[in-house]
């Protein structure tokens, strides 16, 4: 292997990436299970997970190793010819998901892209045509211009007019605001939800995930296409493979990435029922999405998570966790909501200082969504020996912060 050291950079050296991002002041050099370090060797416990993304940890050696492998060996061919592990990944993600058709793609914003241009078909051959999809308020479905439209939040749209029309927006988990946009705009062909809301603050439903349930059943009401976006929720994130799963239902489009490849960038859009076939040759496409590498990985982590019943392990940890939390923080007038290892602690005032407090007093790795709650995405594998030390580090930073 080629010995290759980066020099450390200098303050006044200038920097030629686009300033897109609020960067912290820190870097980290190796990663292992659950756990973050830098270049001397401080540790840091992870629970952000590069966003709900390493799911299975830093470094997992099956993963590591299956890269490793497949690089050597042939990284890409093309969507020209058949590449075997694309079929055998969408086989495991079919069986895991219950979903017929998979497109892969390279990340959750492109996956929701895809299921706009299925819904925009769907709509065509109905004869529709101006199709409307409904989305939700404090949603985040992407930052390409088709899915930031989607959007429920003006701060990621600002300065990005014209916007893509023909997104009609609703109360997240008001089911007679639906229903009344129904009367309204005839045209409507699909309705794109998150079964949690992420970005918007780990929002459930008031009626949970019967939400879900509820949506579906106006769906088939009005022959539309219920599309779920499980880019965070999805790959064992909430105790369940798939949000949905926690209830009776099935979309008919299924978009999920961040956990799928376990830092990998990959992404899919899935259909069933009456959106299979509405993308046929030339309607869509990806250079990259499926790449012989890129769909090993997807083969390899959807089968240790199951190897290891990694979703099992989400839904029994991330119940303790949560448990722990209201009765360690009782006295501190916060409210403790999620399912599995998507978690948020809702504090009783703005708190985006306690990222830097987190990580620089604690070691911990947090962030804070919607202002003013503390988001933790552990890894879905975390021991519980693990979660008493993100408990410890934890209850510490808000102990001293309220």
């Amino acid at each position: 292997m080629t010995d290759i050291t980066l020099a450390p950079i200098q303050p006044d050296q200038p920097s030629h990436l686009m300033a897109t991002y609020g960067r912290q002041a820190i870097s980290f050099v190796r990663g292992r299970g659950a756990y973050l370090y830098t270049e001397d060797g401080t540790e840091y416990l992870d629970a952000l997970t590069g966003i709900a993304v390493c799911g299975l940890g830093h470094a997992h050696p099956v993963i590591a190793e299956a890269i490793a492998e497949q690089a050597a060996t042939l990284v890409h061919t093309s969507n020209l010819f058949e590449i075997p592990w694309q079929t055998a990944a969408a086989q495991k993600l079919a069986e895991v998901s219950g979903m017929e058709e998979i497109f892969f793609s390279n990340s959750g914003a492109e996956s929701n892209e895809g299921a706009i241009k299925i819904a925009r078909k769907f709509g065509t051959q109905q004869g529709v045509r101006l199709p409307k999809i409904i989305v939700a308020e404090q949603s985040f479905h992407g930052r390409t211009l088709a899915t930031l439209s989607a959007t429920g939040n003006k701060k990621v749209q600002d300065g990005f007019a014209p916007l893509v029309n023909d997104f009609i927006r609703v109360p997240f988990g008001d089911v007679e605001a639906i229903q009344e946009a129904a009367l309204q705009h005839p045209d409507i062909v699909a309705i794109l939800i998150e079964p949690i809301q992420g970005e918007g603050g780990i929002n459930t439903a008031p009626q949970g995930f019967s939400y879900l349930e509820e949506v579906r059943n106006i769906c088939n009401q009005h022959n539309w296409l219920m599309m779920l976006d499980e880019i965070q929720t999805g790959n064992g994130r909430t105790g369940k493979y798939f949000a949905y799963q926690h209830t009776n239902i099935v979309p008919d489009v299924l978009t999920t990435a961040k956990g799928l490849g376990n830092g990998f960038p990959v992404g899919a859009v899935m259909t069933q029922g009456k959106a299979v076939g509405l993308l046929g040759p030339g309607s869509h496409g990806s250079t990259y999405g499926g790449t012989v590498l890129g769909s090993r990985v997807v083969y390899t982590v959807i089968d240790t998570i199951q190897k290891e019943n990694a979703v099992e392990n989400a839904a029994v940890v991330g119940r303790y966790i949560v448990d722990q939390l209201r009765v360690q923080l009782a006295d501190k007038n916060v409210q403790v909501r999620g399912f599995g290892m998507m978690i948020g602690i809702q504090l009783p005032k703005d708190c985006a200082e306690l990222v830097a407090i987190a990580r620089d007093q604690h070691k911990l790795i947090i962030n804070v969504t919607a202002g003013s709650v503390v988001r933790l995405l552990p890894p879905i594998n975390m021991t519980q020996v693990q979660a008493d030390d993100l408990l410890e580090r934890l209850v510490a930073l808000i102990n001293n912060y309220l």
